[in-house]
């Protein structure tokens, strides 16, 4: 089941066109990842999903309804946490809970209770005196007090400690593992890489990759480490092969993904006592598309 459908979403605001033609598809009980920078057109996409913005071509369905005409209905199965939360000033943290989590229709006081002990939040201050962590635990708590079908987190993390993280983390896992779906937005790649099943890269409005990890770094290159006991001879003008760099019998270089075993044969005949290699993490590929939309450098 597609939860989330998008086709050729395009927003204008005045003569600058935010988004260009977006097209995503996040599926039932999948992670998913929505990754650029600020201005990439990553809220722009959220709140015309949340039906707080009206696209000025193309369609969005949520949970297989008109995001903007259905957005009333969707909202009792979506969860959302913007990236700043402003809450009632003089609202306890857990009034503000109570009223979110009743809103969805939803009232499991020990479920609230476990978020809030998990995410270490007093929920009897007022909300003019958190802090912006303490503001952000208060959207995250009444998010996953809610039994949702749909978990919308635009760059959900902002302001949180590391233990705190941890704990978000941790939240994801659970909401997936329960068939829930999460679409995460977030600039922070360490994140996205831990917990997403697929991600897609948005840049000046548009689509510029989408797929799961693995599809990504197979479009990209593998770190190489190795030590031989013989010199190597013409590594630098392998296919495939780049930034050779040599100390005595030691090789350190990146290999395209879909030259990796021919580079390794190639490598034998020179008796390699040590190979290590690291698949490139997500910041390397998305720093490499955004350099030029995936090409060669």
């Amino acid at each position: 089941m597609k939860v989330i459908a998008t086709s050729k979403l395009t927003k204008f605001f005045g003569k600058t066109r935010a988004l260009n033609g977006v097209d995503l598809e996040v599926k039932q009980g999948e992670v998913f990842g929505y990754i650029g920078p600020n201005g990439a057109g990553k809220t722009t996409t959220i709140r015309i999903l949340l039906g707080i913005l009206q696209a000025n071509e193309g369609q969005a369905q949520l949970l297989g309804q008109d995001a903007w005409q259905d957005a009333v209905g969707i909202h009792r199965q979506v969860a959302y946490v913007p990236g700043e939360v402003n809450l009632w000033p003089d609202l306890t943290g857990g009034e503000v809970i109570d009223l979110f989590v009743k809103l969805r229709g939803t009232n499991n006081s020990s479920r609230r209770e476990e978020m809030i002990e998990r995410f270490d939040l007093d929920p009897s201050k007022k909300c003019g005196t958190y802090s912006k962590g303490n503001r952000q635990k208060v959207a995250l708590v009444a998010a996953f007090s809610s039994d949702a079908d749909l978990y919308i987190l635009d760059e959900p993390s902002a302001g949180l400690d590391p233990l705190m993280e941890k704990e978000f983390h941790e939240c994801v896992g659970e909401v997936k593992q329960q068939g829930k779906t999460v679409f995460l937005s977030s600039h922070i790649l360490s994140e996205v890489e831990k917990l997403c099943d697929k991600v897609s890269i948005i840049r000046q409005g548009e689509i510029i990759e989408s797929g799961s990890l693995k599809d990504l770094r197979h479009l990209t290159r593998t770190e190489m480490l190795i030590e031989t006991r013989k010199p190597v001879h013409g590594l630098e003008d392998f296919k495939g092969v780049h930034n050779v760099q040599q100390k005595d019998l030691e090789y350190s270089f990146q290999v395209d993904s879909e030259e990796l075993g021919r580079v390794i044969q190639h490598l034998g005949q020179f008796e390699v006592i040590k190979l290590e290699s690291a698949p490139p993490k997500l910041e390397d590929i998305f720093m490499r598309y955004y350099r030029g939309s995936g090409a060669e450098e």
